[in-house]
């Protein structure tokens, strides 16, 4: 009998776990949908920092944007010096102001220090 009510406890436990789990990878999905749209900047996220990206990694969040892949990320966040695996969540109020204010100057339009070549080309022109 006891053995019973701990398999069933087991199971129910493990059941909330999985749709825990799917409710955050649907609620990530859209919001990197929405930031790859333009309608959500990344600099607004990782200052707000919803509850699907506490433990979100920073690269992860970053990539979503467009035209950004690995090299670039990876560039960037060099810069700060921060690792690409570190949550969302785990980023002290410094370290968010400070990527918030860097994303915000990479805006389309201003030069970029993480693409030193788009600076060269925009000095030529």
């Amino acid at each position: 009998m006891n053995a019973t009510m701990t398999i069933t406890a087991t199971a129910s436990q493990h059941m909330r776990a999985l749709e825990r789990a799917n409710r955050v990878r649907l609620a990530r999905a859209e919001l990197k949908r929405r930031v790859a749209a333009g309608e959500l900047d990344a600099a607004e996220v990782i200052l707000g920092c919803p509850w699907e990206t506490q433990s979100m990694a920073v690269a992860d969040l970053l990539m979503s944007q467009r035209r950004w892949g690995q090299t670039r990320c990876r560039k960037f966040l060099a810069q700060i010096p921060m690792s690409e695996t570190k949550t969302v969540g785990s980023m002290t109020d410094r370290q968010r102001h400070t990527l918030a204010a860097m994303l915000s100057s990479t805006q389309p339009g201003r030069a970029c220090s993480a693409t030193p070549w788009l600076t060269d080309n925009l000095t030529t022109a």
